[in-house]
């Protein structure tokens, strides 16, 4: 199993009074895992430039107080101003939650701009 892209253990505030994360913290574990994902490559001012535009999550298992999240991180689609990134959030080994997120590449304007090719290249 290769490394995940970015970890860590489930802090009390992340989960309810049942002991399982609230659903609005998947979406966090994922912008962790981003940040990770773009530093890894040399991508970090391409991450401040990107803006999420939407995102799709899909549960399997619930995450509970005291686990370590793990999630991986992959890039599947890359389109001309936008990506999709996949999330697979796992806790030993199991998917609890796949999230599929598109950003959209902004400029300074505020406008969305091409992914240039070499930033293309990287992401593959």
């Amino acid at each position: 199993m290769t490394q995940p892209t970015w970890s860590a253990p489930v802090r009390f505030a992340e989960a309810d009074q049942q002991g399982i994360v609230f659903n609005a913290h998947y979406l966090t574990y994922c912008d962790e895992a981003m940040g990770a994902f773009c530093a890894s490559r040399g991508l970090d001012s391409f991450a401040e430039r990107v803006r999420l535009k939407s995102s799709t999550l899909t549960w399997d298992a619930p995450v509970r107080h005291g686990d370590v999240v793990d999630v991986y991180a992959s890039c599947t689609r890359i389109g001309t101003t936008s990506l999709t990134v996949s999330f697979q959030v796992k806790v030993a080994g199991k998917l609890c939650c796949a999230v599929d997120t598109v950003y959209v590449l902004i400029g300074d304007s505020g406008a969305p701009q091409p992914i240039p090719a070499e930033t293309v290249k990287i992401l593959r």
